[in-house]
Parts: C-alpha cells; structure tokens; sequence
C-alpha cells in the first residue's frame, strides 16, 4: 500500500462524502467527525455511495437505500458479511492522504 494525497482539506464539506479516483480504484472519502475512506461501489449495482446521506456512522446508497458504515466498510442490511475495503486516512498539512 502506498499514501497518495487525493483531496485538501476543505475538498469535502463535514457531514458529506465525495467520489476521487486513486491508481485506478474509485474511493468515497467522508468527512464525519473525521475523514473516512472506503470503496466507492455499492454491492448492489455498483453505484457510488460517496453522495448517500450520512446519519453517524452509516451512509445510505443513493440508488437503492443500502447502508454501510464508514468506519468498518460493513453493510448493515441486507447480507450482513457483506463489507466494502476500507482504507487509512492521514490529514496532513497539505491535504488529505489515503494509504491505497
């Protein structure tokens, strides 16, 4: 795993996430009370969970109302063995990093 710098710090407004592409991969970064980051394909249909509405720790699937939780990558619903790769957040001076 690497540390790449994908956003600065005010790239994603508190209580939101936002989709970046990093080394191929698509990554949802939050920032809720504190920056998270984890796969940003819904098991469902690959859609991009990154604009879901956040409430705590779980951000709902825009498409089809699935529920992960940011922390852990779990679904909540549904197949519970289910979980999306999460990755390390690092704030630096200089921006965000996420080790991919």
């Amino acid at each position: 795993m690497a540390w790449r710098k994908i956003a600065q710090k005010g790239d994603v407004q508190p209580g939101k996430g936002r989709s970046f592409e990093v080394d191929g991969k698509q990554i949802a970064l939050f920032n809720q009370d504190g920056y998270h980051a984890m796969d940003d394909l819904c098991v469902h249909q690959d859609g991009s969970i990154a604009p879901g509405k956040l409430e705590g720790d779980i951000v709902e699937c825009p498409l089809h109302f699935w529920h992960y939780n940011i922390r852990t990558g779990e679904l909540k619903d549904y197949m519970k063995d289910v979980k999306l790769q999460t990755y390390a957040v690092d704030v630096r001076d200089d921006g965000v990093y996420v080790d991919v």
